[in-house]
């Protein structure tokens, strides 16, 4: 069996919307591209994976969705229940009895109880809520007696740490779970009639979306890997990652069907069940492990398995011991030497790879051009043929070449043949004579000599050979390279995951909407917008936290949001060392900080940090110029080297100074500029860093060095235009 997409769902049975830990999650995998989900509530999980399925049927493609809760319950219930001993009778039966509203209230109590009284004795399900008035549910499972139902499938007792579908509370109860989700799935199935089969129940050889129960934890001792490296902060999330990872891994490589073959020791299948890969657990974690990077891919596999990247040391920021003003130099050597790549890997189609940064090598599979051909419009010919220095006529052979159209055969010698642009050579044919260079009469072409041997002709790899480096790790790839990695024959590549910035505003003046009113004492956020804009700019993936008061909870939450959801955090405000920068405090109280008090203007506090295991936080100025100038001169390069793309530093070009300005030693400045007609750089009329319009006025900075400046108009001054930051 293959699959174009395999979606993995964590399924939650909570009694309110949730989010994070123990709640939903869904990972889905193409290839080696994995994403997740976290729907709040069950309505809204059914709406995606509903989603998904529409897609994956108007794309004509095939998904598999595994859930993480039981198909079919011990043998004897669906009989008893529903008078037939077929699991999806069950299915129905639940789809008719459970309520399940928008805010993931159910009566999933109430409809255990009533399945309890189907059978003799009490039980089998039991645990209920304290308060709950149901005595056909007994609180305690050792209160069950008489019902006469296993407690495990058969299949459970294959699968070490498996738990009773009877158990609707407490640490690792699947039973709630069931009950809430077996109605989702019956939906799905009836409102794609025919295309949604449900296995081992339903022949599923050709269906274009296939449902099976799953069991992440066949994979525990991978998933523990993953969790020691730091990589992904909710234990759920990883395991439905990694479990769709490692079945689109087999998927790929045509090596799902052992999985859906049944081992002689199950019975009452069609009652029962069975779970994807139990009795193949080997497979399936040698899948986890090449997506894990730890064993070396199948021979052949030319896509490079994902590697889990490094975090960054907790005391990556620390500056020397008495170092208190730090040259730009300096901190900026200093960043370069700390930082790493925090992305991962991915495999992707060339066509969707725009932007992204390369994380391979990558080398011609085809010359360019493939065959030699003609540049021109015209007559090919073989140059020996032609006796003395001209003119020549030569007789036409029947038929013509064109691109995508080749010459049939070989041309014989003395022959000419009509060949237009882009046309492989034919055989026996070396040289072009352009068109508007012959005449011709429909027998023969005449035409001037001398001509040159290769005349009007490409050929074979003149641009690129096969076999020969094209593009290296590290680049971040532009149109005119799809283009080229596409004509050199390469249709996948592997490229960095997008690197997730968030963004977090930060005090108690700022008004984070600009449609609400604004007191004397506040100010609109215009940070945010411009970070993230610039973010997007750079191929980066913004991530929007918004504005967070002068509230430790408050700042903590934001944080802890970021650390989940992003690589970096870049906040602005807060990051200097007075009364009221709260972001440092924080961030020294309860993160590692280091405050680099920078030897620039404007924009000399800056706050490094990691916060959440090690997510670093680049603590910004408040003000939006310095904000601005610390992004460009800091934030870039050093988000540039986390995403893989290598440190990048800023062109900058030595004009003469259309201004006069007298400086101080001690540290560098940056001036909003622009350049006038004749090329010389003005700077904006003041320098004060509340200014924001002379943001919007310059088109550029012009650099200032660390010592003392005299300027008049004329001197030559270094000037960095926006576009050599990546804002052009």
């Amino acid at each position: 069996m293959r699959f174009d997409r395999i979606a993995i769902v964590d399924w939650s049975a909570a009694n309110r919307p949730a989010s994070g830990r123990d709640s939903i999650w869904i990972a889905t995998a193409e290839g080696e591209v994995v994403e997740s989900m976290n729907p709040r509530t069950r309505r809204q999980a059914e709406d995606r994976l509903r989603a998904l399925i529409d897609r994956t049927l108007a794309r004509g493609e095939r998904m598999l969705i595994g859930a993480d809760f039981a198909f079919g319950f011990p043998a004897g219930l669906a009989a008893a229940l529903t008078g037939q001993a077929q699991a999806l009778a069950v299915w129905a039966w639940l789809a008719r009895q459970l309520r399940d509203d928008a805010e993931n209230r159910s009566n999933r109590f109430e409809v255990a109880a009533a399945m309890n009284r189907v059978l003799p004795g009490l039980g089998p399900f039991w645990f209920r809520p304290a308060g709950l008035d149901l005595p056909d549910l007994p609180a305690q499972g050792r209160a069950r007696e008489g019902h006469g139902m296993a407690d495990l499938r058969r299949v459970d007792r294959r699968a070490p740490g498996a738990q009773s579908v009877f158990k609707l509370g407490g640490a690792g109860a699947v039973g709630s779970q069931t009950l809430t989700g077996l109605p989702v799935l019956w939906r799905l199935r009836a409102a794609h009639s025919g295309r949604v089969a449900v296995w081992p129940f339903d022949d599923c050889r050709d269906a274009p979306v296939v449902l099976a129960e799953v069991f992440p934890s066949l994979l525990r001792t991978e998933v523990a890997a993953l969790r020691g490296s730091g990589t992904e902060p909710i234990n759920d999330e990883m395991q439905v990652r990694l479990l769709a990872l490692a079945l689109a891994h087999l998927s790929a490589r045509d090596a799902l069907a052992p999985l859906f073959e049944v081992p002689p020791e199950a019975w009452n299948l069609a009652e029962e069940g069975w779970i994807l890969g139990v009795g193949q657990e080997g497979a399936l974690r040698r899948a986890a492990e090449a997506v894990l990077g730890r064993v070396r891919p199948p021979e052949g596999d030319a896509e490079p398995a994902p590697l889990t990247p490094p975090r960054l040391r907790n005391d990556c920021f620390a500056m020397p011991q008495g170092v208190s003003w730090v040259p730009v130099e300096t901190a900026l050597e200093k960043l370069r030497a700390a930082l790493v790549p925090v992305t991962g890997t991915e495999v992707l189609p060339v066509a969707k790879a725009g932007g992204r940064v390369l994380a391979a090598d990558q080398v011609a599979r085809r010359s360019n051009p493939p065959r030699a051909n003609s540049a021109v419009d015209g007559y090919g010919f073989a140059h020996a043929g032609l006796a003395g220095g001209g003119p020549y006529t030569l007789p036409l052979a029947a038929g013509r070449a064109a691109a995508g159209q080749p010459f049939a055969g070989s041309l014989p010698a003395g022959q000419a043949v009509r060949i237009l642009t882009g046309a492989i050579l034919p055989e026996g044919v070396d040289t072009v004579v352009l068109d508007e260079d012959c005449a011709r009469d429909g027998a023969r072409v005449a035409f001037d000599g001398p001509v040159m041997r290769g005349a009007n002709t490409r050929r074979a790899g003149e641009d690129v050979g096969e076999g020969a480096p094209v593009l290296p790790a590290g680049r971040r790839l532009t149109p005119a390279d799809l283009a080229l990695l596409s004509a050199l024959g390469i249709g996948r590549v592997a490229v960095r995951r997008a690197l997730r910035v968030a963004v977090l505003s930060t005090g108690d003046e700022i008004v984070a909407d600009t449609d609400a009113a604004a007191e004397p004492h506040q100010i609109y956020d215009a940070n945010r917008p411009m970070l993230l804009d610039i973010l997007r700019r750079w191929g980066h993936l913004p991530v929007d936290l918004g504005h967070a008061p002068d509230r430790p909870a408050r700042l903590r939450a934001a944080l802890d949001r970021g650390a989940r959801r992003a690589d970096v955090i870049l906040t602005s405000g807060g990051a200097s060392a007075g009364d009221e920068d709260h972001v440092a405090r924080l961030l020294r109280e309860e993160g590692q900080l280091s405050s680099w008090r920078i030897a620039l203007k404007p924009g000399r506090p800056l706050a490094l940090a990691l916060w959440g295991g090690g997510v670093p936080v680049i603590g910004l100025p408040g003000n939006p110029v310095a904000a601005l100038v610390c992004t460009l001169i800091f934030a870039r390069p050093a988000l540039s080297l986390m995403s893989g793309a290598g440190w990048v530093a800023a062109q900058g070009f030595t004009v003469p100074a259309a201004f006069a300005k007298r400086k101080k030693p001690g540290r560098r400045e940056y001036l909003r500029a622009r350049l006038n007609a004749e090329g010389a750089a003005e700077v904006f009329a003041s320098e004060g860093s509340g200014r924001i319009s002379g943001l919007s006025w310059a088109e550029g900075l012009v650099e200032l060095p660390d010592g003392a400046a005299e300027i008049v108009p004329g001197t030559p001054v270094r000037y960095l235009p926006y576009a050599s930051f990546g804002l052009g």
